[in-house]
């Protein structure tokens, strides 16, 4: 059944719900998942694992594809592999909603997927040795029509029958049952975490919605990087990333982290860093940190944490990447609520 009988084989009720992609163009602007506490869940949610890598849409148009991140960035010359493979489809046009991931040992791993976040060339991307997997879990557009007012379920079947999945992609798989204890078995696995969706809901593009629920193991966010400190003893680069949130049009202070970097990646940053020195501290709120250096706000660190102290600062800080992928201006303290 090609791409059209895909369609076609909806029920008619399900058929007026497409849309001419003339309407508006393919979606590009991925719908979000707001982090939320809770653990009980009633018929009618799918759970699927939440990956730790990088968002990406991909969208196929006249036998052209263009891989796109979650701040519109085109990824085609880092995942050169998830082009060709996106290129090879049957189906000529289609627009995809999935997580680009690196796996260590069974799990996967944002630090190794940086190897490849950094190149730009696709001849050394391919020379790294770091495989990426591109998982799938939404179907935006097929053949000329807007998907995104179809149910998930539906979505997710159509994804599963037009696209033809081997290395390197795969369909994201989920279980129509979850809560507490599939959590549980998800954080005793080694995984981040899951993804709460409702079954009936439609795609809602560029929107956090209650319909789409991140389930954390452990608590981790992306903070905004103001400055550092100098490294002591035998250490080099710097000590720690000074980090912050924007808050009522200011960047907060929420404090520091030292760990998670070898000793190349703190040389490398620092350089960076270096780059982006600014004479006046970017955050709004006193930074006590005896010979701190300010930077421009404009990279994006990946850090995980126990909690918050009563003061809204960090505690126990792990640094585990930069995020190329994610806009500053839109890094807020996440704030996980019941959202029923």
């Amino acid at each position: 059944m090609g791409c059209r009988g895909l369609l076609e084989s909806l029920p008619a009720a399900q058929r007026r719900l497409l849309a001419p992609l003339a309407d508006g163009g393919p979606p590009t602007d991925p719908m979000l998942a707001r982090p939320s506490d809770r653990r009980d869940f009633s018929a009618g949610w799918v759970f699927e694992r939440k990956l730790d890598g990088v968002r990406a849409v991909a969208v196929r148009e006249a036998g052209r594809v263009r891989l796109l991140s979650r701040s519109g960035q085109v990824m085609n010359r880092t995942y050169p592999e998830l082009v060709e493979a996106l290129g090879g489809q049957d189906c000529e046009d289609f627009s995809v909603d999935g997580e680009v991931v690196a796996f260590t040992g069974g799990r996967t791993d944002f630090s190794r997927l940086q190897r490849r976040m950094q190149i730009s060339d696709p001849r050394r991307a391919r020379a790294t040795g770091v495989a990426v997997t591109y998982y799938l879990f939404d179907l935006l557009a097929l053949d000329g029509m807007r998907t995104t007012g179809l149910p998930l379920r539906t979505r997710k079947s159509l994804l599963r029958r037009g696209i033809a999945f081997g290395r390197p992609l795969r369909m994201t798989p989920h279980r129509n049952e979850g809560g507490r204890e599939l959590l549980d078995r998800a954080c005793a696995w080694g995984w981040e975490g899951l993804v709460a969706k409702r079954a009936e809901g439609r795609y809602l593009t560029g929107r956090r919605s209650p319909d789409w629920l991140k389930l954390k193991c452990s608590r981790g966010q992306e903070f905004v990087v103001g400055g550092f400190t100098e490294p002591s003893g035998s250490r080099v680069g710097f000590g720690a990333l000074l980090l912050g949130y924007h808050a009522g049009g200011r960047l907060r202070y929420a404090g520091k982290v030292g760990t998670g970097w070898d000793r190349a990646a703190l040389a490398s940053l620092r350089t960076r860093l270096d780059e982006l020195s600014r004479p006046r501290s970017p955050f709004a709120d006193p930074v006590r940190e005896r010979g701190a250096h300010w930077a421009e706000p404009v990279l994006v660190a990946q850090v995980a944490f126990t909690e918050w102290t009563r003061d809204g600062m960090l505690r126990h800080p792990r640094f585990v990447g930069l995020r190329t992928d994610k806009d500053p201006s839109g890094v807020v303290r996440e704030k996980p609520g019941s959202a029923r």
